[in-house]
């Protein structure tokens, strides 16, 4: 069994085919939880979500939305009510580009989404671009639990977020950027595997578009990695899963 602990078939990229795209997924034995960006892809992910066994979601609004989108507390607290909504994200701050110009306004959505899982008892999924100590910095006055998803810092940072209790999330980033130090280093229980798709597509894949199936590439790349058996990385992976996100 692998899981792919975060994927968007909520997105654009899938409208027309994300029941395929699922049910192909599940009968290769991949379960899933679809993310949230914000409020409309949110609640397309609990939609989702409540169609199929097996499949997930996250509500949240990402911080490169932050500054055209307000964090509307209650219409998230409603979507959360699914017993299918398994955490609070993605959220983060991205300080990529022009990203970084609304700093301020990406710290206190940041902080509204935090207080949220902490009201809810609900982990964070964490997208952090060009931000790492700012996060870092704003998680250490919360005891909360959660994945920093797509990590692309350096293994001191890891290290930092490790000792939060957080775990890390493995993509195809890995094939951008060079991760191994950090993959080597963290322990195998606090790994998650995930696509980001339709992004960052593996290039065993042989295609544009990603997908939760070519989350076993990952999985292959960090049993190699670590010289372990890609069993036991995707028994490791999708208990680690199962753990924090209380599925």
């Amino acid at each position: 069994m692998l899981i792919d602990s975060h994927a968007h078939l909520n997105f654009k990229a899938f409208e027309n085919d994300f029941d395929e795209v699922i049910k192909r997924s599940l009968s290769e034995n991949v379960w899933m939880i679809n993310i949230g960006s914000k409020y409309s892809t949110s609640k397309k992910a609990v939609d989702i979500a409540g169609k199929y066994d097996n499949v997930f979601a996250a509500v949240g609004l990402h911080p490169i939305h932050a500054k055209d989108e307000e964090f509307d507390k209650v219409k998230y607290l409603e979507l959360a009510e699914s017993d299918k909504v398994k955490a609070i994200g993605e959220t983060g701050l991205d300080y990529f580009r022009d990203y970084g110009e609304f700093k301020d306004k990406q710290k206190e959505v940041f902080l509204k989404h935090l207080d949220l899982a902490k009201e809810l008892g609900l982990p964070v999924i964490i997208h952090c671009r060009m931000a790492h100590d700012d996060v870092i910095e704003i998680l250490k006055e919360y005891n909360l639990r959660g994945v920093v998803h797509c990590f692309t810092g350096d293994w001191e940072q890891a290290q930092k977020y490790l000792d939060l209790g957080f775990y890390l999330g493995i993509n195809g980033i890995i094939y951008k950027l060079n991760l191994k130090e950090v993959i080597e280093k963290t322990p195998l229980d606090k790994i998650l595997i995930e696509t980001d798709c339709p992004y960052l597509t593996p290039p065993q894949a042989e295609k544009e578009r990603n997908e939760p199936v070519f989350v076993r590439y990952i999985a292959k790349e960090i049993a190699k990695i670590k010289a372990v058996s890609f069993e036991e990385v995707a028994e490791k992976t999708f208990q680690n899963t199962l753990d924090l996100f209380k599925i």
